[in-house]
């Protein structure tokens, strides 16, 4: 069995990650601030394939000791990463707060970057070629009132995964991002229904992003059938325009 560390697994887009990679009998060491009922119910029915911790991706400086010393140790072979867990911080530009941005790229930015270091460590010393996905946003791409703070931090992930391809790709070890559009998930219900309505209708698919259909993504390129996929972003949108 092949394993995949994934952050935000306990809810919408990553518990629906946790699923697919459980079903296709991968190993999944997940992580989230806490668990849901519905993550309880997985680790009970995959009792040898679903490991789970609680950890804050507020505190990049724990990742070693947190993650990759008490958890995800040397002895696992990692084959992929899925950097899923994201905090939004919205607002208008000209409100504009230093200690909430600060946060969210430590969320976004800081510790995924730390956690993919570990990860190609791991990857290198097990000789594996592995896939890191990062879960970017249409929001790096088209723009949205009141999104500039956090689109900066998915399109800082996008350049840090088109560098990780390029670095790391004659060890076999790529990196893709997967851009999602707007899903129906707890980041967006704080939208009222007039606004998901102006954003869907932006869309060719006039409709939210299916939540499962970015998952299926994910996993897409964690295969064999994505081996010649790297430095790419992967649009799974409903055709944003």
């Amino acid at each position: 069995m092949k394993h995949v560390l994934i952050t935000g697994a306990s809810k919408g887009l990553g518990l629906d990650l946790v699923q697919i990679f459980l079903k296709n009998e991968w190993i999944v060491w997940g992580i989230s601030r806490s668990t849901t009922p519905e993550l309880d119910i997985l680790i009970k029915e995959y009792p040898r394939q679903m490991n789970w911790r609680s950890f804050d991706l507020g505190e990049p400086e724990k990742v070693r000791e947190m993650i990759f010393k008490d958890f995800v140790d040397i002895k696992v072979p990692l084959s992929g990463f899925v950097n899923n867990a994201a905090i939004a911080y919205d607002d208008i530009i000209t409100n504009l707060q230093v200690g909430p941005l600060e946060n969210m790229y430590k969320v976004n930015v800081f510790t995924p970057m730390i956690i993919s270091k570990y990860v190609i460590r791991n990857m290198l010393y097990h000789r594996i070629p592995g896939s890191i996905v990062h879960i970017s946003s249409i929001s790096a791409h088209t723009g949205y009132k009141g999104l500039a703070m956090y689109a900066s931090t998915k399109g800082a992930l996008e350049a840090f995964s088109k560098n990780t391809a390029r670095e790391w790709g004659v060890k076999g070890i790529r990196s893709n991002c997967v851009v999602a559009g707007f899903m129906e998930t707890d980041m967006s219900a704080v939208l009222s229904d007039d606004q998901k309505g102006r954003i869907y209708n932006r869309t060719a698919l006039k409709k939210a992003t299916s939540i499962n259909s970015v998952a299926e993504s994910v996993y897409f390129l964690h295969t064999e059938k994505a081996a010649s996929i790297t430095g790419q972003n992967l649009h799974v949108d409903s055709g944003t325009i």
